[in-house]
């Protein structure tokens, strides 16, 4: 039996009504397309050493094509974002460095492995549990707090052709899991038997649930002027009219602000104290853990600048331009550079008390918020979108 009679790869591309030129689920077609290229080498090498077996069979089956193709794209998914991430890493470090007058470290092309340098250093470093820490909530709480992170970077589309999953509350979603953070802080900080964790994870569950109250009101302007919770109907919404930036600038000040410390960054770091000996909520957590941690902020980071692009620049659109080839190209870029903004405020503003952060978000962004409501239901009252 020949190789091309275990083999049969579909083209993805094919009957298309997608303006991308790609089907909608491309990441599925493409997963699946992958693993029969996979399986069906498996399957031939199996079936000329051990003919007519029922292993080989079953490795292009529907089902486990199917299967092995979506967690193949998942994987595929996945690592598109960590590289991103250490993206914005690299350029956190080299944009501190200019702004600072400092000689940034050179591992690597342009010092860009410099990160995976400190995560190797990071996990070979020993991993210390308190002898008096609440072990299941010390494991457990920091797990969600990183696991939520990672979940929300997976649900987010990087275009309509590359996406895990297309919900029609996509946003609600999105949203009711970025509110697990803060009380699973609390947890980790309560955990560890410090009193100085305590007051750290106290302080990021007060800091993060004030914030979260303007963030979701502009979440509910975004909704009701788009019409819909689906990030992709959020898009086209503006490829058909404008970018959300313009009647909503007041919203996506506040938006960038919350994000800000949402993702517990300077100014607003005061709860994670990174440059202080005690370091907040963390202050127990040692080795890889302490080092995922550190991870899942900067995967905060890149939620809150994806969501900045879809809900208020376009998300992968660009003015006037229709049929992009490379819309994710698009997408990540606008990503990068929100959160080279986010970097611009770090090494410009310093560090704010715990008093400040509350009265910023309660009197300041929380009237804004609404401010920036109001003027949507006058547009969709006045017939304007």
């Amino acid at each position: 039996m020949s190789f091309s009679d275990w083999v049969n790869i579909s083209d993805p591309l094919q009957n298309s009504n997608s303006p991308y030129g790609a089907a909608e689920n491309i990441p599925y077609a493409v997963g699946t397309g992958l693993w029969e290229i996979i399986g069906g080498i498996l399957a031939w090498i199996i079936n000329m050493i051990a003919p007519g077996n029922g292993l080989s069979t079953w490795l292009i089956s529907e089902a486990v094509t199917n299967a092995l193709g979506l967690i193949l794209m998942v994987v595929v998914f996945f690592a598109v974002i960590f590289v991103v991430n250490l993206t914005m890493i690299w350029i956190e470090r080299k944009v501190l460095g200019r702004i600072m007058d400092r000689r940034a470290t050179r591992i690597g092309p342009l010092g860009y492995l410099q990160c995976l340098a400190d995560g190797l250093k990071t996990f070979l470093k020993e991993h210390i549990m308190p002898d008096k820490a609440d072990k299941k909530g010390y494991m457990w709480a920091v797990s969600i707090v990183i696991g939520s992170a990672v979940l929300i970077a997976g649900m987010i589309p990087l275009s309509p052709r590359w996406f895990l999953a297309d919900y029609g509350s996509g946003l609600l979603i999105i949203f009711a899991i970025f509110a697990v953070s803060p009380f699973m802080i609390l947890v980790a900080g309560w955990a560890q038997n410090n009193k100085y964790s305590l007051l750290g994870g106290m302080r990021a569950a007060a800091q993060m649930i004030s914030y979260e109250i303007p963030m979701l009101l502009v979440f509910a302007a975004v909704v009701l002027m788009a019409g819909s919770f689906n990030i992709n109907d959020i898009v086209q919404f503006q490829m058909d009219n404008t970018w959300f930036i313009i009647p909503q600038i007041i919203g996506f000040v506040v938006f960038m602000v919350a994000a800000v410390a949402e993702a517990e960054r300077i100014p607003f770091d005061l709860p994670e104290a990174e440059a202080e000996l005690v370091e907040g909520w963390q202050t127990e957590y040692g080795g890889m853990k302490w080092g995922l941690i550190m991870l899942s902020d900067y995967f905060r980071g890149y939620v809150a600048c994806a969501l900045g692009a879809i809900m208020f620049l376009g998300g992968w659109a660009i003015p006037f331009v229709d049929g992009l080839i490379v819309p994710e190209l698009v997408f990540l870029l606008k990503v990068l550079l929100l959160f080279f903004i986010l970097v611009w405020a770090r090494g410009t503003f310093g560090r704010i008390r715990t008093d400040q952060i509350l009265n910023i978000g309660w009197k300041v962004l929380l009237p804004l918020a609404v401010l920036n409501l109001f003027i949507v239901v006058l547009l969709k009252l006045g017939g304007v979108y």
